[in-house]
């Protein structure tokens, strides 16, 4: 009896280890998820460049002529980059505030744009993280993650790869070296 109770306990023992070594060769050996990370120095404190993302006279002054923001968790953040359209295709709508770190970190869900009807009824995540460089220096850094993989997918990302780091993020820069964006006519990034 007590040689059949050794047994079990090295078959076991030996499951575990078997089981071990699958989930870690699964957790470490997968691809990094796909995402769009950047960061930008912005010449403002950080309280200045929090409040350009998270007030609607903030956002209006660098990322869209019109906007909707309730800024606590669940709160609506959606940016109307054709604010007379009709709705749903306005912009970025139906977008909420997800976690609210003041002055350090906030996260939204972000949808695609109209053109691609299927991927914008689901989400991908954005998280802005505000680092003090000094007192008059920011450094914003940026995340997008959350794509799925299709040709349709892979276009959107491709989409928003450029639409951030050519468009948006230049314009907060420019907004505090410049002042704020003038919709009528704004610069070309």
């Amino acid at each position: 009896m007590k040689n059949v109770k050794s047994e079990m306990k090295i078959k076991l023992l030996a499951g575990f280890f078997v089981v071990f070594v699958f989930a870690t060769v699964n957790l470490f050996g997968q691809q990094e998820e796909k995402s769009i990370k950047l960061g930008v120095e912005i010449n403002a404190p950080v309280s200045e460049v929090w409040r350009a993302w998270t007030t609607e006279g903030g956002v209006k002054s660098f990322f869209a002529p019109g906007c909707k923001i309730n800024f606590k968790v669940d709160g609506e953040y959606e940016m109307y980059f054709d604010p007379l359209s009709q709705e749903g295709s306005r912009g970025g709508e139906g977008n909420k505030i997800l976690t609210i770190d003041p002055e350090r970190m906030f996260s939204f869900t972000w949808n695609a744009p109209p053109l691609y009807p299927e991927i914008r009824k689901q989400k991908t995540l954005v998280i802005l993280h505000f680092e003090k460089i000094d007192e008059k220096k920011t450094m914003l850094h940026f995340i997008q993650i959350g794509w799925g993989e299709s040709e349709e997918w892979n276009k959107v990302y491709e989409y928003f790869s450029y639409a951030w780091s050519k468009i948006v993020l230049p314009r907060l820069q420019y907004r505090f070296d410049h002042g704020p964006i003038d919709w009528n006519n704004p610069p070309q990034m």
